[in-house]
């Protein structure tokens, strides 16, 4: 049986969330163990990709990050693409409150980070870091945990999470992007015209686009830009029309294509070589120095506080209308899930804390994974309650 499109699957099924967690815990487990050594070298051992002019020499960790996770983004974008053009971003009655709840959600994060590290030993510039939040995880948390819940809360969370995913893009493109290479810039930029001249042609090969991403993400590599803004941007190139009457369009077919290879190899390897830290000389008190404090306040209090206080004032406003059948209890827990940050804010401190010393980089993964579980529990905490009460009710929500 095909496989149904991403967000489709997002929406029903827990394992596309797990597998990372899962990833994660091994390579947490594997850098507290007698094989720490090797979990270490191996993800720091040195990988050359050379390709004619094209020479590159980065350790497999960054080889991930940079090439593999492109096509993350990759997937990211055709989400966007799909919910602007042809799902629920695409009307903006329903698009008003996630939208409002999702800066929120990156506001007030940002804000209480800063607030704890702009004193002394502070380290403001990874206040991105708690902004983001993860939607597979979070996604499956609820799909674990929330049964009962409304289709327009899960459609709530889904959405506002893809607006937050292209809030943390434009991030990553604004203040990631280092020294820029013009002639880089130029090839991404010629290759990304030849992408939209493609998508023109309603029967080219799906080959051809496979060129034209790896043509843009290669210059892009040379660019100084990070590689996940060349992900993106090829996605806005694929066509959203199917190319004959019955069909699909090119951007689902992708996305259900690319979907298991993203869950289910990407995404894990990601976490295993992002996620394992040693514990070895860090004590508890080291969760409250200023870095880890903010990336785990940020989740666990600001993401909540953010994302219910803006749609609360949305709503009071009547700028827009809370998810019909939903009551703020439940709306709660859905916030307090948008905490998860785990793979994004995972992604956003190794640029954020790039080539500085490995305590910072333990600390960060402290803190996010932390944060992320924390926000889980508590979030499936308050939604159990809330079901219970549904229940209780025969049904119907309870604020």
């Amino acid at each position: 049986m095909a496989m149904r499109p991403t967000l489709e699957f997002l929406k029903t099924e827990s394992a596309a969330g797990l597998a990372p967690v899962a990833a994660a815990a091994a390579a947490l487990a594997l850098a507290n163990s007698p094989w720490a050594d090797s979990y270490f070298a191996f993800i720091s051992q040195k990988v050359t990709i050379q390709a004619g002019a094209f020479l590159h020499v980065h350790t497999l960790a960054d080889w991930v990050k940079e090439g593999l996770m492109a096509v993350f983004f990759l997937i990211v974008g055709l989400e966007i693409k799909f919910e602007v053009l042809r799902g629920e971003l695409s009307s903006p009655r329903r698009l008003a409150l996630p939208l409002i709840a999702a800066a929120g959600g990156m506001i007030t994060p940002a804000l209480i980070y800063l607030a704890v590290n702009m004193g002394p030993g502070g380290e403001p510039q990874g206040w991105p870091l708690a902004t983001a939040t993860d939607i597979a995880f979070a996604m499956a948390a609820l799909s674990i945990v929330a049964t009962r819940l409304p289709p327009s809360l899960r459609l709530f969370l889904l959405t506002l999470a893809i607006a937050d995913d292209l809030g943390a893009v434009g991030l990553i493109g604004v203040l990631y992007t280092v020294k820029i290479h013009a002639m880089a810039i130029a090839g991404a930029g010629l290759s990304l015209a030849a992408l939209a001249v493609i998508s023109r042609w309603k029967r080219a090969p799906v080959l051809l686009y496979a060129m034209g991403f790896v043509a843009v993400w290669a210059f892009t590599l040379d660019s100084g830009v990070d590689t996940s803004v060349a992900g993106v941007a090829c996605a806005l190139a694929v066509p959203i029309s199917a190319r004959r009457p019955g069909q699909e369009s090119l951007v689902t077919a992708m996305m259900s294509n690319l979907h298991g290879w993203v869950a289910f190899v990407i995404l894990p390897l990601f976490t295993f070589t992002a996620a394992g830290f040693s514990l070895a000389g860090m004590s508890p008190a080291t969760l409250f120095s200023p870095l880890p404090l903010g990336v785990a306040a940020g989740l666990i209090v600001g993401k909540p506080l953010g994302v219910l206080g803006f749609s609360f004032l949305g709503v009071v406003t009547r700028l827009c209308r809370r998810p019909a059948g939903a009551s703020w209890l439940e709306m709660l827990g859905v916030a307090m899930l948008c905490g998860i940050g785990f793979t994004m804010s995972l992604y956003l401190g190794a640029l954020a804390f790039n080539g500085r010393e490995p305590l910072l980089h333990s600390q960060v993964r402290m803190a996010v994974i932390t944060g992320s579980l924390v926000s889980a529990l508590a979030a499936s905490a308050v939604l159990a309650w809330a079901g219970a009460r549904r229940r209780a009710m025969g049904g119907e929500a309870a604020d």
